[in-house]
């Protein structure tokens, strides 16, 4: 039993690209060859269907508020500021939000248009995130995006001008990347002085083109290399590092991201899109049908378009709660776990033990919280929590 629910949140996503980048393996769908707007992005059936997405879930969440909005893709800048305002206006008539909620949207520098933005920040997106990748056009080329350096760093400059928070996505280990092509890359983005900067390593996912066609990419020393690197750069740069691949300074860590890593409530509308809504009594997951197409006719035809439904077992939580919190260096308050999963932490302690042992937790009980050597091998500290 859960002594009180967490802080919810809602995601909303957006599948359409104008290409698919031959690494990603998120749920997105390019736009049919020579047909901007056309069958496969409908956006006035597509946020009708959203809408009646959430309307669907009101049920679960009544009296609930919103603290923070995602909106991610897939590329939600394909948007038009009609429909985005549509969005947003549909998602405050049937939720209540938080009057300073922070509103996010992803947004490709491939479709920034100044009067386009405007019109978003206007609607109330008060954050921004930038998948810039790389300032390198030859690196950008390799990894199939559709800008290039120059319209990179004009979409950054004229986003700090419009949004009251900008994130930059960066990337490194790329193919055919040396140290000092990262650390030029991080150049850049630290000269526009964001206060908020996501650094990834370029992975090999199944199911992309990437997988079956494998770029050559920096060996493992050289990868780690270019991390201590770039990491030492942001921190003398005023940037904390709070999570595995979040960096920030001035207090602007990402509430919405934070939400989900500590275990929060999260709405998850649109295709492909997962949720999870703890009520006193259970913790359920959801996850939506994956193909736009399918997903809007089964949201007009069933109310709904739910694959999967399943509530979190006694002995599944564990492992959840810890896949999502050990990715935070500072950790979580240890009672938190108790509060989050309705669990006593003593059916754990044995993992945890094993963990401290290992040398892959921080030793101070007050907290649930990785060790450097935890961080470095996040995937084998959180293999310890799976029964």
């Amino acid at each position: 039993m859960l002594s009180s629910l967490p802080p919810l949140s809602l995601y909303v996503h957006i599948p359409w690209c104008i290409k698919k980048c031959p690494y990603c393996d998120f749920n997105s769908h390019q736009i049919k060859d020579g047909d901007t707007y056309g069958q496969w992005f409908d956006e006035k059936r597509y946020l009708e269907a959203l809408k009646l997405d959430l309307q669907s879930v009101l049920p679960k969440v009544w009296g609930r508020r919103i603290h923070t909005i995602f909106i991610g893709g897939g590329t939600p800048s394909l948007l038009s500021p009609a429909g985005l305002d549509q969005l947003l206006s549909d998602i405050r008539a049937l939720l209540p939000v938080n009057a300073d909620a922070e509103i996010t949207m992803e947004a490709n520098p491939g479709t920034f248009e100044i009067e386009k933005f405007k019109s978003f920040a206007n609607s109330g997106v008060n954050r921004i995130s930038l998948g810039i990748q790389s300032f390198n056009d030859e690196k950008l080329k390799a990894l199939g995006r559709i800008h290039d350096a120059a319209q990179a760093k004009k979409a950054i400059s004229s986003a700090m001008d419009l949004f009251d928070q900008v994130n930059i996505d960066l990337m490194y280990a790329l193919p055919n990347q040396t140290v000092s092509e990262a650390i030029a890359d991080l150049d850049i983005a630290l000269s526009f002085n964001t206060a908020h900067l996501s650094l990834y390593h370029l992975t090999l996912e199944p199911n992309t083109l990437f997988a079956k066609y494998p770029p050559v990419l920096p060996d493992d020393d050289s990868a780690f290399e270019m991390l201590d690197v770039l990491m030492d750069k942001l921190k003398a740069s005023g940037f904390e590092r709070y999570e595995v691949s979040a960096y920030a300074k001035n207090g602007q860590r990402c509430q919405h991201n934070l939400n989900y890593w500590q275990f929060g409530d999260y709405i998850g509308i649109g295709a492909g899109a997962h949720g999870k809504i703890s009520a006193h009594n259970q913790i359920a997951r959801q996850t939506n049908e994956r193909h736009p197409e399918t997903y809007m006719q089964k949201m007009f035809a069933d109310g709904h378009a739910l694959i999967e439904e399943r509530l979190l077992s006694k002995e599944d939580l564990p492992f959840e709660y810890m896949l999502n919190v050990l990715r935070l260096v500072d950790g979580v308050p240890t009672p938190q776990f108790q509060e989050r999963t309705g669990l006593d932490l003593a059916q754990i302690n044995g993992m945890l033990e094993k963990a401290l042992a290992k040398g892959l937790l921080d030793e101070d009980p007050r907290t649930i919280k990785p060790s450097p050597l935890g961080l470095q091998y996040l995937n084998d500290l959180q293999m310890l929590f799976l029964k």
